[in-house]
């Protein structure tokens, strides 16, 4: 039975999320694993093979490690472009099918950009026309959408905790929308990770923007620029900017149970293994 608050990592997939997914994860001593199931930089919906999909999801179930699917980059469905908003509504709908054929908790997407000056308000419609009826035709046992607010760059429709609210709104609240919050986006959007207190009072803002049990999963991203920067240059924990306290504060906040923590840090294997194992240990000591 893995921890209330689960640590580990965006893992490769190699030959396959049975074959190569799952004991990488066992490598680095990761209790949790984030991954792509098809290229993140194209629009291609790669079929899965579903024995590799049963047995990934046995093995999960097996040892008790909660499984998340961050769909592709380019996925951007405010986009004034009416290819690219299609594109992304049915990467949305094939990245949710994936992550329910192998039991993932939840499909990461980054909530996206207006692109061109004065296109918010239409921007925040099509996002409720797109994605509302995919969230009405999931069921109880499908994974959750997590919106995963972005470092601030271009014209962002959701960069840093506050953004949100109006976001989820738009969203009428669904019961199937969860929050991904990545540490190095909200710090490079403005949060005083870095100061004393600054991580608890963000997850207080998101717990009060998003209401209890709304966040689902947490990206560790310590940060190589500083604070507002809008740069999205991740570093290894207590490493960048951002600090170690910063992350202690954050393991040992009352909405964490139950919430997942994925490092997406430079560095491989090696750094992985180090990374994972100081965030057990701040969980572990508390």
């Amino acid at each position: 039975m893995t921890s209330a608050t689960p640590i580990g990592a965006h893992v490769p997939t190699g030959r396959g999320l049975a074959a190569h997914a799952f004991p990488y994860l066992c490598e680095i001593g990761a209790e949790t694993l984030q991954v792509f199931v098809g290229n993140p930089r194209g629009w291609r919906a790669a079929a899965g093979d579903p024995e590799q999909d049963e047995r990934f999801r046995a093995l999960c179930d097996e040892h008790d490690v909660p499984a998340f699917v961050h769909a592709p980059y380019l996925v951007n469905v405010g986009s004034p472009t009416e290819q690219t908003f299609r594109n992304s509504v049915a990467s949305v709908v094939h990245n949710l099918k994936r992550g329910s054929e192998i039991g993932a908790r939840g499909v990461v997407v980054h909530t996206g950009s207006s692109v061109t000056e004065g296109n918010v308000d239409a921007a925040m419609s099509q996002i409720r026309d797109g994605l509302l009826p995919v969230l009405d035709a999931l069921d109880d046992d499908s994974p959750q959408l997590l919106l995963e607010p972005t470092a601030g760059q271009g014209r962002s429709l959701c960069a840093g905790v506050d953004d949100l609210e109006p976001y989820l709104d738009v969203l009428d609240r669904h019961p199937k929308v969860g929050i991904c919050l990545d540490t190095c986006h909200v710090f490079a959007a403005g949060a005083p990770l870095d100061e004393p207190g600054g991580m608890a009072a963000t997850l207080d803002r998101v717990v009060e923007i998003g209401g209890p049990g709304r966040l689902q999963l947490v990206h560790a991203n310590d940060s190589q620029d500083v604070r507002g920067s809008f740069r999205d240059r991740h570093e290894r924990i207590g490493r960048g900017r951002i600090g170690e306290g910063a992350f202690a504060e954050m393991i040992a906040h009352p909405a964490m149970p139950g919430v997942a923590v994925v490092l997406e840090t430079p560095g491989g294997a090696d750094a992985w293994i180090d990374d994972i194992a100081r965030l057990q240990d701040l969980r572990d000591r508390r």
